[in-house]
């Protein structure tokens, strides 16, 4: 476990996303930890890497490009970000702290297997530093770009969560997920400790042809429920609750090796 509470104003905090460094959630969560008193780097994707799951890139040289001072983007993906991070840029003053987001856009259920804003963090645990994922659920997506940044509900409480979470400590090899709901922040009926939801039916496959008449594919949205069990972070979204959910590097399932140990252990003695 991290040493907790991590004092914040004396922290060294990096922040990434997978949304790139433009992004206005990005720039909020910077207003937000530098209010906070903390010293602030910014190492983040030069475009959009939302989708890139917990890549690296491999085939390719990496570029990085300093904006200003502790301000940096990198031409890859969110992991590349974190590990150019602390290995390249900042291998001489090392962060006490990941925040990667605010995603636009929720991680909830098996959105987090493919996102970019979950891997930041993720990168950021493996090489030992405590790391925190911060996303905001946004109401409608295929809305205009000035609707679509509802950020209300991060702008008034992220500072809090990150406080309280921060002051409480957690295994090293856990992270935490949090997610806004897209309500005001006078309407967010509470913070909930919640697990990891499922909601995935399928995908909706878009068709079409481009203006060479060759065919193509068009991922789009989920087919999903609105009803989920209560104690996920579905649940507590919908409910207009903020969610917060640990999460393990870990995915051995512990039973099932159990179980497997068992049969091929028996299987060696009657031999």
């Amino acid at each position: 476990m991290f040493k907790a509470p991590l004092n914040l104003k004396k922290s060294r905090i990096l922040l990434s996303n997978d949304d790139g460094f433009g992004a206005p959630g990005l720039k909020r969560l910077e207003k937000i930890t530098k209010a906070m008193g903390a010293e602030v780097w910014i190492v983040a994707p030069e475009a959009e890497q939302s989708g890139a799951g917990h890549s690296l890139t491999l085939r390719r040289p990496l570029r990085i490009r300093k904006v200003a001072a502790r301000r940096f983007a990198v031409d890859g993906t969110p992991t590349d970000c974190v590990l150019l991070a602390v290995n390249r840029i900042m291998r001489d003053c090392r962060p006490d702290l990941v925040l990667s987001g605010i995603n636009r856009g929720s991680n909830l259920g098996e959105d987090m297997t493919y996102s970019g804003t979950i891997a930041a963090a993720m990168e950021a645990t493996l090489l030992g530093i405590p790391a925190i994922a911060l996303s905001q659920r946004v109401a409608d997506m295929a809305a205009s770009a000035s609707k679509r940044a509802e950020f209300s509900s991060s702008d008034g409480y992220a500072a809090e969560v990150i406080r309280e979470v921060t002051g409480a400590g957690w295994s090293k090899d856990v992270f935490i997920n949090v997610n806004f709901p897209a309500v005001p922040k006078s309407q967010v009926k509470g913070i909930e400790i919640t697990r990891e939801g499922r909601r995935k039916v399928g995908d909706e496959i878009l068709e079409g042809r481009d203006p060479r008449d060759d065919e193509y594919f068009w991922i789009g949205n989920q087919k999903i429920s609105t009803i989920y069990p209560d104690g996920t972070d579905l649940a507590a979204i919908h409910a207009g609750k903020i969610s917060v959910t640990p999460l393990s590097m870990d995915l051995t399932h512990k039973p099932t090796m159990r179980k497997l140990a068992d049969l091929f252990g028996g299987a060696k003695k009657k031999k």
